[in-house]
């Protein structure tokens, strides 16, 4: 088994085609409908980069691939690696979102990235086509329209490792998505280190995914990853998983997985699925490391995932915490395997008033309620430095929580036609100030939030993931998102939103009620309670909070309150309405 030494993806991919492991893709009832080995995907991509050249485009062209779950997408991402271009992965249409803004989105994508070439699946060509009127793309179609065109007769000249490998567009919360580019020697530095380091991968393993080919952990950790090692893949999509989140675990078991990776949501969906089945038929005693990443990361979830699978072999020693982003190809650092999550307690509000991570007394009551835990994600992977800084740039001691900054040769060369974006968070010295939060217990990493989300009341830090927590607890509640929005004398108010499963006018009353005091009883501020319509908090396309999208449709659709008034649960089906507006919007987190 190989793991690292490649220069290229192209190199990468010949190597893997001298065996017989491959790409297996699952429909929605779990069967196996395509296969694309290593070896088949190698003549594909070559014929659909002959097709490429002769559509005359000049080196280090962009071609927009809209990422469908299906053997096509990965054909057209090599074939532009044969043919020296730049794929662009783009997101496929999600539920939250109307036609019209699914467009708009893809239409702003394509201008972003300066696309020439557009390709989409079938079934989502319609929207490609309106997105692109009036762009000077050179071809824009299906992969059956573009296998009618000509071939060309000249030699293939791949890319070579310093030029671009794809851009990879962000997904999260407080801006629109920026093209991240990512070099072959970027990103297989990074691969190299998550294979050998963080995963420790086996000739034997067998890995299952649902996730989209169109973020960083779908893309690069499941489809270029596995074959970097030469290793086999399940693919099932992800709107399949969605609807039928059994198939996950039912392919896991039937084909003996070994590694899988999900975000948090992907362990909640599972686990409240499993929560009403008695039986279940599987055996996962072959799973021995399920990832979990892409966002902040919570115990209890993966807790009642465990223990729930308890009886199916599935062992709580397997979940992995890892964390990364698009912007450093993948992963920064994984968790020592084997030793399922683990928590640093702390004081919170020690950490609030001070912003140092001081472990909690657990001798107490009232200790025990100033309690607040993060989740170890590990050391660094060999080639990253990290740093710790206060806003003034000054690099924070060990359990200082500050602004985590990143330097590697996995680092992004910047954002593709952005340069002002870029020098904001990549300095010329190669420090990459990631927007996250963290502090240092020894070389591991813990990350506490995102700097942007975090809400500020009377000089505190406020964590808006502890106010969604304890939402959740509530079973009336489907769904929480906590934001800040302007106070009085420039203060800042924090607000709770939430969907209730119920629809009892007394039952929501109390219900804001009820969380209002909890709020102030544990955290100690005052916080507005709001009732939304279900379906209404927008998430991004990689399933995180999309807080940006959310805090703009509160102050467009409703006039915040300054005071910490409660307002009755009644009347929000106009706000509601405003919320389904903008619930389509897929801003960045990065």
């Amino acid at each position: 088994m190989r793991t690292g030494g490649f220069a290229t993806l192209v190199e990468t991919l010949e190597y893997a085609a001298q065996g017989d492991t491959g790409f297996n893709f699952y429909s929605g009832n779990g069967q196996l409908q395509d296969v694309l080995t290593y070896t088949l995907l190698k003549k594909e991509a070559q014929a659909v980069a002959g097709r490429l050249l002769a559509l005359g485009p000049e080196r280090g062209a962009r071609v927009a691939l809209i990422a469908d779950t299906d053997p096509d997408f990965i054909i057209f991402f090599f074939a532009c690696q044969y043919a020296g271009m730049v794929p662009v992965p783009l997101p496929a249409p999600n539920s939250l979102g109307g036609r019209l803004a699914y467009e708009a989105l893809l239409r702003r994508l394509l201008e972003s990235c300066r696309a020439e070439v557009a390709i989409a699946p079938k079934g989502f060509f319609k929207y490609l086509l309106e997105a692109a009127k009036g762009l000077a793309l050179r071809f824009v179609g299906t992969p059956d329209m573009f296998a009618a065109l000509p071939q060309d007769r000249g030699v293939l000249n791949p890319s070579g490792p310093k030029e671009l490998a794809y851009i990879q567009f962000t997904s999260g919360s407080t801006r629109f998505p920026r093209g991240v580019m990512i070099t072959h020697k970027a990103v297989l530095t990074n691969l190299t280190a998550i294979l050998e380091d963080g995963l420790k991968v086996q000739p034997s393993d067998r890995t299952v995914s649902w996730l989209p080919f169109y973020h960083d952990m779908g893309l690069v950790g499941l489809v270029l990853g596995t074959m970097a090692a030469q290793l086999s893949v399940d693919f099932l999509k992800t709107t399949d998983f969605a609807m039928r989140p059994w198939l996950w675990l039912k392919i896991m078991s039937r084909n003996r997985g070994t590694l899988s990776f999900s975000p948090m949501f992907g362990y909640e969906l599972c686990a409240r699925w499993l929560e009403h089945k008695e039986n279940h038929e599987y055996d996962l005693s072959a799973w021995r490391l399920a990832g979990v990443g892409a966002g902040m990361i919570r115990k209890e979830p993966l807790e009642k995932f465990a223990s729930l699978l308890s009886p199916s072999g599935f062992k709580s020693q397997a979940i992995t915490a890892c964390y990364g982003m698009a912007e450093c190809s993948l992963a920064v650092c994984f968790a020592p395997l084997g030793r399922g999550i683990e928590m640093d307690c702390i004081d919170s509000q020690f950490l609030a008033e001070h912003n140092v991570a001081m472990p909690g007394e657990t001798n107490s009551v009232e200790s025990q309620k100033r309690e607040t835990f993060f989740v170890n994600c590990g050391d660094p992977l060999p080639g990253y430095e990290i740093e710790i800084r206060d806003e003034s740039g000054r690099v924070l001691p060990e359990r200082h929580c500050g602004n985590l900054f990143v330097r590697g040769a996995s680092v992004m060369e910047g954002y593709f036609g952005d340069k002002g974006s870029t020098r904001e968070v990549l300095s010329e010295d190669g420090w990459l100030n990631t927007g996250d939060l963290a502090y240092r217990v020894g070389n591991t990493l813990v990350i506490a939030g995102r700097v942007k989300d975090i809400i500020i009341i009377n000089g505190r830090n406020i964590w808006p993931q502890d106010l969604e927590f304890l939402a959740d607890q509530q079973p009336e509640i489907r769904n929480a998102c906590a934001v800040s929005v302007p106070g009085k004398n420039a203060t800042e108010l924090a607000v709770l939103l939430i969907e209730c499963r119920v629809n009892t006018p007394t039952v929501r009353v109390n219900l804001v009620k009820h969380l209002h005091a909890l709020i102030h009883k544990e955290i100690g501020i005052e916080c507005n309670v709001e009732l939304v319509p279900r379906n209404t908090i927008p998430r991004t396309t990689s399933g995180k909070l999309a807080r940006s999208a959310m805090r703009k449709a509160y102050l467009e659709g409703i006039e915040a309150t300054t005071d910490g008034e409660i307002r009755k649960a009644e009347g929000y089906k106009k706000e509601g309405e405003k919320l389904r507006g903008v619930s389509s919007q897929m801003s960045d987190d990065r």
